[in-house]
């Protein structure tokens, strides 16, 4: 009998390598981790609660419409409406599991195989395994890296073709902690009316900038309006990576389209974490102030780390989101992935090699500082020891 195989889409798909690095890492029980962008800190209890109190009175065991509920995306809409500058009601919302899952049913429906869609380099590394497994072509334009990794947008016109049908990235970015400015997404959304293009955009760290720094999304451009696709989530704000939720903003027709192919892949958010998610949108933000200036001292504090292993690393201080890029100096950061797999070993210490996060990836690895003081500290001082400093 003649050998199965999988699609010819999953067998040039290679697994991730943040979730790759961050297993191997918890099969070692000694290890420290800075490699998986997931918050140490739990669910704040007024979340919690509210989660708790819709399981007692029986409004989780049942699916909910495949948009979202009702409530939650009409909470949502005048969030973004106050916070994103974005007109939309909420037939404009639609309720996913994640962030990840928005920007795959996304494109599912914006893109045919053999579509081209571009994303920056660096970039995060599932954006290329959802575009791969549409059926499209990943195609990475530069970004500056001299300048903090600002999006190239001469490199950006020069990628386009006419195979080109959509742009994807993660403002602030995933990851090297670039927060791209209005000025340029004001000239990314030109070049997207110019050649007729998609824009997909992965939002996730948006209440996470520093420095001051300002947050801006593309869909407030009038002119964009159908044109965009942006997808946020609680995951991150909120603390709540394990709940999976999240939500795609756009014009109502275009989200009717999104949710051919939301229902097949998920039917609905869970419906215990929407319930909990209008308690967090509506509910006190101190917790996110506190996340917040967690992040921006645990920020600092790997900076500071980092200078004292200056003749190891260089690296641009990250403008958003909780996660550096750092260049390798030595010779053996020109294959990140040994240099991260000896540093596993030698120090026990759990990093990201960068060569997956896009062509310019190579010679980096990714840090997160979302886990906590002690853990940095302890993950650095094991590092100046393996390299002598």
């Amino acid at each position: 009998m003649e050998r199965l195989e999988v699609a010819k889409k999953a067998r040039l798909t290679k697994p991730s390598a943040i979730h790759g690095m961050s297993a191997l890492a918890a099969s070692m029980p000694d290890a420290v981790a800075l490699s998986w962008a997931r918050p140490d800190a739990p669910t704040p209890d007024h979340i919690n609660n509210a989660a708790i109190e819709a399981i007692k009175k029986d409004l989780t065991s049942k699916y909910s419409p495949p948009p979202g509920l009702s409530k939650l995306r009409e909470v949502i809409a005048e969030k973004v409406r106050r916070d994103n500058n974005i007109e939309v009601e909420a037939d404009g919302v639609l309720v996913t599991t994640g962030a990840m899952e928005g920007i795959f049913a996304a494109l599912l429906v914006l893109v045919d195989p053999g579509d081209e869609v571009l994303m920056p380099s660096p970039n995060y590394t599932t954006h290329e395994l959802s575009v791969k497994m549409s059926s499209a072509t990943p195609v990475y334009f530069p970004t500056i890296e001299e300048e903090g990794w600002r999006l190239d947008i001469d490199g950006l016109k020069k990628a386009i073709t006419k195979k080109t049908k959509a742009i994807l990235y993660c403002n602030p970015c995933n990851p090297t902690g670039a927060v791209f400015p209005e000025e340029d997404l004001r000239k990314v959304a030109e070049i997207a009316i110019e050649n007729n293009l998609w824009i997909i955009t992965d939002e996730a760290y948006e209440y996470f900038l520093f420095d001051g720094e300002k947050h801006f999304c593309i869909g407030s451009i009038p002119e964009m309006k159908g044109r965009v696709v942006e997808n946020f989530t609680l995951t991150k704000t909120y603390a709540m990576t394990g709940w999976r939720i999240g939500y795609d903003v756009s014009t109502p027709d275009l989200i009717k389209e999104v949710i051919k192919a939301h229902t097949p892949m998920t039917i609905c958010a869970p419906v215990v974490s929407q319930h909990a998610s209008i308690e967090a949108i509506t509910g006190p933000q101190d917790c996110v102030k506190e996340f917040y200036n967690h992040y921006l001292e645990w920020r600092n504090l790997m900076c500071s780390r980092l200078d004292r292993l200056s003749s190891i690393f260089s690296y641009h201080k990250p403008k958003g989101s909780y996660n550096m890029f750092p260049k390798i100096l030595t010779k053996e950061g020109k294959d990140s992935v040994s240099f991260c797999m000896n540093l596993l070993k030698g120090a026990k210490v759990a990093t990201t090699p960068g060569a997956p996060f896009g062509p310019t990836g190579e010679g980096h690895l990714r840090l997160c500082f979302c886990s906590s003081k002690e853990v940095i500290t302890e993950a650095f001082d094991r590092m100046d020891k393996y390299f002598g400093i």
